[in-house]
């Protein structure tokens, strides 16, 4: 028998490989299923199954592109009512994978559809569950996402969510708990940087398990606290229902490799977005006019999700040499499809062809101070609300990155304003935005809010009435 969890950092999900005597199952794959595939080969097995345990909203799965490259069955838990063919499991219902069995548990809550699979092994022994997005490491699923679908309130599919969990608390405290994603995620609020734990020990720390916690206890935790999901979340959740292109063909029309002449006449004719994926740090110090900054060694795809609001937007990418593929995979995996090309040799190709190039002022911390000291500055923090009321500079005005389309509106193109976040990463994405919005006035501080801070010059306060913020 063989476990594997396939873990993608950048979008803290888990997938899973199980294989037994010759067959295999995958558990919730990302849309690039080739690394699967390649698995099963080499140890000569056939992938029986893909198990869903939902219709995903972070991310878009690669059930369909395996099924069909594969021959393998697609199956949901009950409730899910796929566009494609695909297995509805009974709660209870047994399938056979080698000398293993997984037992179908429906656990509504997090959707409708939410379903765990409980794997057995040749004797029956209960050894794991594959949670989804029912029971997190120190967590569990959001019961807000579904609320439009299901017909109910937040505190409705809260109250499912609660009887889920204590069916799962009835399994045996040493079965495995894998779920489908870790720290980082917006499926939930608090979940921890491990992927896998006891059930047991989950008893032990995990809030919403508590022993003796009420169904009222458990609604109001588990919906406090929550902040909005990212904007992309139901453009992914439709995709995994209702279909999508191969990923080869994503990948084939992503992969035209363009000059700077003709990436030039490309956006011109698709009105394309030049999507930057450098370093900040080498961003700034020049890039394409109207080029926008999401670095891929940042949070890229949820930022992309935020930000870039068209999931259909024709996209060309700046990348550093040899990145270009990761990007438009990262960028498939979370829906945007429509990359056209890339800059054939990256951002050095457009300096050498002569074209016009622009570049964004940074200040260091050291230098903010004195400015600070001899004039009157405008000072914006674009990190999360909840970071800036943990603590912030006096002065700064919050204005968080995943508002911007929102907030622009603020911000006065005749007025100077250094903006920071916490290191830079987002500070430089924010001022890119603008920036290609006609805003010339915006000034990086260099290493964020650590680096105002070390400095220590311009009065940290770690309070400020809500009512305040932007």
């Amino acid at each position: 028998m063989i476990i594997e969890q396939i873990y993608t950092g950048c979008l803290a999900q888990g997938a899973y490989y199980i294989e037994s005597q010759g067959e295999a199952v995958i558990i919730d794959p990302l849309r690039e299923v080739d690394q699967y595939i390649k698995k099963a080969e080499k140890s000569q097995a056939k992938i029986k199954y893909i198990f869903e345990t939902h219709f995903h909203a972070d991310f878009v799965s690669g059930h369909i592109d395996l099924a069909e490259k594969t021959g393998a069955s697609i199956v949901y838990g009950p409730n899910a009512e796929p566009a494609f063919t695909a297995t509805i499991a009974k709660d209870g219902e047994i399938f056979n994978v080698g000398s293993l069995t997984f037992e179908v548990l429906h656990t509504p809550g997090h959707t409708m559809e939410s379903t765990c699979y409980i794997l057995k092994d040749e004797t029956g022994k209960r050894i794991a569950i594959f949670s989804g997005d029912t029971l997190f490491i120190g967590d569990v699923g959001r019961p807000d996402l579904a609320q439009k679908a299901a017909n109910l309130t937040q505190e409705d599919l809260a109250g499912l969510l609660y009887e889920s969990t204590r069916k799962i608390m009835t399994l045996p405290d040493e079965i495995i708990v894998y779920p489908a994603h870790g720290a980082g995620s917006a499926c939930g609020k608090n979940m921890s940087k491990e992927t896998q734990d006891t059930l047991g020990h989950q008893k032990l720390v995990n809030y919403a398990l508590r022993a003796g916690m009420t169904k009222e206890e458990f609604i109001k935790e588990v919906t406090t606290g929550l902040l909005p999901p990212p904007s992309y979340f139901p453009l992914n959740v439709f995709m995994n229902k209702m279909g999508y292109e191969s990923i080869d063909t994503v990948m084939q029309r992503g992969k035209r490799a363009l000059s700077a002449e003709e990436l030039e006449v490309v956006a011109n004719e698709s009105q394309a977005l030049i999507l930057d994926t450098r370093s900040p740090e080498t961003f700034v110090k020049g890039f394409i006019p109207n080029a926008v900054n999401i670095g891929i060694d940042g949070n890229f795809a949820p930022w992309v999700g935020t930000l870039i609001a068209d999931i259909k937007q024709p996209l060309l990418i700046v990348a550093d040499n040899g990145r270009e593929e990761e990007v438009i995979t990262r960028l498939a995996r979370v829906g945007y499809d429509y990359t056209i090309g890339y800059l054939k040799g990256g951002y050095s190709t457009w300096q050498n062809s002569g074209k016009e190039t622009d570049h964004i002022e940074s200040v260091s911390a050291t230098d903010l101070t004195k400015i600070a000291a001899n004039k009157s500055f405008h000072l914006l923090d674009v990190r999360k609300k909840s970071e800036y009321l943990s603590e912030h500079v006096a002065s700064a005005e919050n204005m968080p990155l995943d508002y911007i389309n929102d907030t622009m509106a603020e911000i006065d193109p005749n007025i100077d304003y250094y903006v920071h976040c916490a290191s830079g990463y987002r500070s430089v994405i924010f001022i890119s935005i603008l920036r290609a919005r006609g805003f010339d006035r915006l000034i990086n501080v260099s290493g964020g809010f650590k680096a105002i801070k070390e400095k220590g010059d311009l009065g940290v306060t770690d309070y400020v009435c809500p009512t305040t913020l932007l």
